[in-house]
């Protein structure tokens, strides 16, 4: 029913500032009753991280920074959704405007600097859905103008712990200053170690994903996989927005705003880097594939790359809440096509490929 409706309110979303737009969507979902988790084709599921999920589609942190509209998106269809990113102490972000849409590129540029109500609001919310079906997972960050950022980040997952399936350690946001020098192998073993053992000790049960970013050369990742590898981490979330800014974007003069860019010029590195890390972690560690997916191609192509899930956020700004359902539809009909028992068979095939 949402999904229908979208054509005849994108004009009125779109003639407003992205970020206003994005305010009225929160609100319109959050007069809807929650929804239920998808009920898929077999053919979909994955089983990953411990648990079933009943499609590999899910909505990727930013769309509800603030946790309060989890199982309305769980309605429309998504196999898990990804909410915040969540900081420990409430933090306005960056100066508005701070989101622009690329039209013609179908992208766009955020500079949010992870606004966020804080940790207490967050888990109070997620306190409220405890029991509900669904997974739900919780992207967590530093503060901006924190002096222990890696202790940040542990007092995230002590408290966001046992309320939801997964937490994504976001080490790679290029919106918040020094947040990405995370990323190093000293700092991102450090800050590892300390997030799993705050989860060991108070939600075991609950998986740490590492999100990192699509601007790293392939030594480099060479050091970030092997750090989560020794820290244990259970997924890669491959990958978050970009700085760079492809020469062929059409929307020249917005391309000049600074912060990170997302939607379709993104997917080809993010695929690229996708590829490159299931070539280095095989089965031993689950990736879940961002940037860029678009269209059920875009999503499969992600699978083919090597990832056990897939994400997606911009392409929602342009084709609406169907293109989940759509998604859905076009994945079993390339399972029926190439043969395969299921959509995780055919995962990892062309990633040599890919990776080139």
């Amino acid at each position: 029913m949402i999904g229908a409706l979208f054509p005849l309110v994108r004009p009125v979303l779109h003639g407003l500032d992205p970020e206003t737009a994005h305010g009225v969507t929160l609100q319109a979902l959050r007069v809807l009753p929650p929804g239920r988790p998808a009920s898929d084709d077999p053919r979909l599921a994955v089983e990953v991280l411990g648990r079933r999920f009943p499609n590999p589609v899910g909505l990727a942190a930013g769309f509800d920074k603030q946790c309060e509209v989890p199982d309305q998106l769980l309605g429309v269809g998504f196999g898990f959704v990804e909410l915040g990113g969540v900081v420990p102490e409430p933090q306005a972000g960056n100066p508005r405007p701070r989101v622009f849409r690329l039209t013609r590129d179908r992208a766009i540029i955020n500079r949010f600097g992870l606004n966020s109500d804080g940790l207490a609001a967050a888990r109070a919310r997620l306190e409220r859905r405890r029991g509900r079906p669904g997974i739900v997972g919780v992207n967590i960050g530093a503060n901006k103008d924190s002096g222990d950022r890696l202790a940040d980040y542990a007092r995230c997952v002590r408290e966001l712990g046992g309320l939801v399936d997964f937490l994504t350690v976001n080490v790679s946001s290029p919106n918040t200053p020094g947040l990405r020098d995370l990323q190093g192998e000293a700092f991102l073993d450090d800050l590892l170690a300390r997030a799993v053992e705050a989860r060991d000790a108070t939600a075991p049960g609950t998986a740490i994903l590492l999100k990192i970013a699509p601007d790293i050369d392939l030594p480099f990742l060479d050091a970030l996989v092997e750090v989560a590898l020794r820290r244990r981490v259970d997924a890669l979330v491959v990958a978050n927005t970009t700085v760079a800014r492809p020469a062929t974007l059409a929307e020249a003069a917005l391309a000049r705003e600074t912060g990170g860019l997302s939607g379709r010029p993104l997917f080809a590195p993010s695929t690229r880097l996708l590829a490159q890390a299931y070539l280095r972690v095989g089965d031993r560690l689950p990736l879940v594939g961002v940037g860029g997916v678009d269209s059920g191609e875009a999503a499969f192509t992600k699978i083919l790359a090597g990832a056990s899930l897939v994400q997606l956020y911009t392409a929602l700004v342009y084709e609406g809440p169907g293109l989940v359902a759509a998604i859905k539809r076009d994945l079993l009909r390339r399972v029926a096509a190439e043969g395969a028992p299921s959509l995780m068979a055919l995962r990892g095939r062309d990633a040599a490929a890919l990776a080139a």
